[in-house]
């Protein structure tokens, strides 16, 4: 450690610190545009000039190293007219535009130009004007004037996305920040990097002139798609949500969040919402009030029991409903005597519940780790907070294996980071390649491999990485858990991570795959799993945010096998399932209710409404408490979500990946079915502006 002083008072800081980190630590506040916490130092802006004692002029506090008795003035005439001075550069070329700047009222520039900015311009030359540029449907571009060259949008994408879509051209008065050769933004992380525009040269091109910051209302939240349960603060203006932001959680997703995470919000307020209950009759919709459709649901559920047994009724729901849903949803079928729930929608293999599976260890570890072996995933579009972290453990000397198909892994640049080694074969050979892993390490360390396998170069190299370092991981991704040999990859990567010290896990598919396993929403004896339900063996069926032609393997398929069940119950924010649906539910949104996810990492986190349901939208959680009253079922009697979850996680959840499955390395038949980044879930599905990008359009999807 090193002491220096700064303004007057003893500051210890870490060797090798810079003056700036000294000053976070203290809580002095040093002006300053290019410096940030999570990138590397450029020192290209100097606005954070200090005094430094026995220096010849002001010194930036961002690239200053600290030394032991330094005397650091941050407010002494020097540094102040060091600082204004450069204040009075950085303003010359800007434009005064602030009335209609998107940035206005948050705008970095703005605030520090109060203090250190003249009354005046002694510029008299003509100022610079920088041709806009479209760079796709999520970042606007439009007003590069404006830009300071701080170079944070650059350093993030080298840094933190993996990809330099961002750079800067030219020299002088003449340089600009800008893609090269035409091309778009395409990073799945690209919309932080409106965050940290400290000007309004990039702001969202959705929002753009939608609403002032003061205007806006701020309501804290949780993401809905992924695993990561990303911390999110929701902007709303006359009960409308009009912009996503994240809010700062180190432990889970720092000061980031996904552009799915960001634009999925404009699904709220698209046309494709249902405000009203409806039910089918001769073939037409007719919209109903909340009390007609409940009776018809419950009288129907009835008389299908009464036909045809219990076991005829089933429910599907979606693992990004919230806890509290899916709590009472498992409640109302095992209440009718049903064990036919699940969440398991994109699952080709259905072992019996043996604990809740999950990522192995906290997400913060993701950033240290030295070794990792990522089996089946699409790290990168599959979870992009995660594979941020694991490109952050790599830069920094750790080492990323893979076993993964062509369709998940294109090219080396494919996942934006270094991967040590990469064996790449379809899926159908996955069990044997993680075999042949196992028998290297066995043959390293003179113990007996788990299953027959052959130690080839491929499986040496990720076998030698695996037994170096200290903080390492196996992860699953979601082809992985969804693969038709499942439980024999989860076997065997136990074994491995027995043999190697590391921790096993499952990149988790959605907001709440852990919390729907947590509330048993999967058959616990011998009930119907979702394949066999969506195979035609129901006469009737409860789909709670599911649709099943997107969100089940069955595809296609499962709309012909609804079809032909006596009710369908649709429990959605959207118009949707049409085609086979009775009766349409409207329940909300994640932005509407409250309620609670559990990430990957086992982390519970609950939210509130952040607006008032739409219409005669209801939050799914009351509708389906009063379903259960109404037919007559106990252990219905809520007040309030909050009631709900206190009954919901009474009972400690089991987190392990352990399992009891014996090991088949036998080929497979068919890849696993595994949604794309914008095809994950409903809301993602009807952004209209995530359908426009460049991952959306490889896909072949139409806004």
């Amino acid at each position: 450690m090193v002491e220096i002083e700064l303004d007057g008072k003893k500051v210890e800081i870490a060797e090798g610190s810079m003056v700036m980190h000294a000053a976070e630590k203290s809580g002095v506040y040093i002006p300053h545009f290019c410096y940030h916490k999570k990138l590397s130092i450029a020192a290209n802006c100097r606005m954070c000039l200090v005094d430094v004692e026995k220096a010849p002029k002001p010194m930036p506090a961002c690239a200053t190293p600290v030394t032991q008795g330094m005397i650091v003035r941050t407010k002494t005439d020097k540094a102040l007219k060091a600082q204004k001075s450069v204040m009075e550069f950085l303003l010359i070329n800007h434009p005064l535009d602030c009335p209609i700047c998107d940035q206005g009222g948050e705008c970095q520039l703005q605030d520090l130009a109060v203090g250190y900015g003249g009354s005046s311009s002694r510029y008299e030359e003509e100022k610079r004007v920088v041709f806009h540029k479209d760079v796709g449907p999520l970042i606007s571009m439009e007003e590069m004037s404006r830009c300071i060259h701080c170079t944070r949008c650059v350093r993030f994408g080298q840094e933190v996305a993996g990809v330099m879509e961002l750079g800067m051209s030219h020299r002088g008065e003449h340089a600009e920040i800008e893609t090269f050769v035409g091309q778009s933004v395409d990073s799945e992380l690209s919309g932080n990097m409106i965050d940290l525009c400290p000007v309004g040269a990039l702001t969202s091109k959705p929002f753009r002139y939608q609403a002032r910051t003061w205007e806006l209302g701020r309501r804290k939240s949780v993401s809905p798609h992924d695993s990561t349960g990303a911390n999110l603060i929701v902007q709303v203006k006359n009960n409308q949500v009009l912009r996503v932001v994240p809010l700062e959680n180190e432990a889970v997703n720092e000061c980031w969040i996904a552009d799915r995470d960001r634009y999925s919000y404009e699904a709220l307020n698209g046309a494709d919402r249902l405000t009203a209950p409806m039910i089918k009759q001769g073939g037409q919709w007719k919209t109903v009030d909340w009390q007609t459709a409940l009776e018809y649901v419950a009288n129907g559920l009835k008389n299908i029991k009464n036909d045809h047994g219990a076991n005829s009724i089933g429910a599907l729901v979606s693992p990004h409903s919230t806890l509290e849903e899916l709590f009472l949803a498992a409640g109302l079928l095992r209440g009718l005597g049903s064990d036919n729930i699940d969440h398991r929608l994109r699952h080709a293999e259905f072992g019996k519940a043996e604990g809740v599976r999950w990522l192995g260890l906290p997400i913060a570890e993701l950033t240290q780790l030295q070794r990792v072996l990522v089996v089946g995933s699409n790290l990168r579009k599959d979870h992009p907070l995660f594979a941020q972290r694991i490109r952050q453990a790599v830069r920094h000397g750790g080492q990323l294996s893979a076993i993964t198909s062509k369709s998940l892994f294109k090219d080396a640049d494919a996942w934006a980071m270094k991967v040590a080694n990469a064996q790449v074969t379809p899926a159908a050979q996955w069990a044997q390649a993680l075999a042949n892993v196992a028998a290297a390490i066995a043959a390293e360390k003179g113990v007996s491999a788990p299953a027959a396998g052959q130690v080839t170069p491929e499986a040496q190299a990720i076998a030698k990485s695996l037994l170096g370092g200290e903080r390492k991981a196996v992860l699953l991704g979601n082809a992985a858990a969804h693969h038709a040999n499942a439980s024999s990859l989860l076997a065997l990567a136990n074994w491995i991570g027995a043999q190697t010290g590391a921790s096993v896990g499952y990149l988790t598919e959605a907001a709440n795959t852990v919390g729907a396993q947590w509330m048993q929403a999967q058959p616990q004896a011998a009930g119907l799993n979702a394949a066999q339900m969506l195979g035609g063996k129901l006469k009737a069926a409860v789909l709670l945010g599911v649709e099943p032609e997107h969100d089940t393997a069955a595809g296609q398929a499962a709309a012909a096998a609804l079809d032909a069940a006596e009710m369908v119950v649709t429990l959605s924010p959207f118009k949707t399932n049409l085609a086979f649906s009775d009766v349409l539910l409207p329940v909300a949104p994640f932005s509407e209710t409250s309620g609670s996810f559990v990430n990957a990492e086992g982390r519970l986190q609950s939210f509130h409404a952040v607006v008032k349901p739409l219409g005669e939208t209801r939050p799914a959680w009351k509708v389906l408490r009063v379903l259960g009253n109404l037919l007559g079922l106990s252990g219905f009697e809520f007040e309030s979500s909050q009631d709900v979850l206190a009954v919901a996680t009474a009972k400690a959840a089991n987190l392990s990946n352990a399992t009891q499955a014996s090991i088949n390395v036998a080929a497979t038949a068919g890849e696993p079915v595994v949604a794309s980044i914008y095809q994950l879930d409903g809301l993602v599905r009807r952004a209209p502006s995530l359908q426009l990008t460049a991952d959306a359009r490889e896909e072949g999807v139409t806004a």
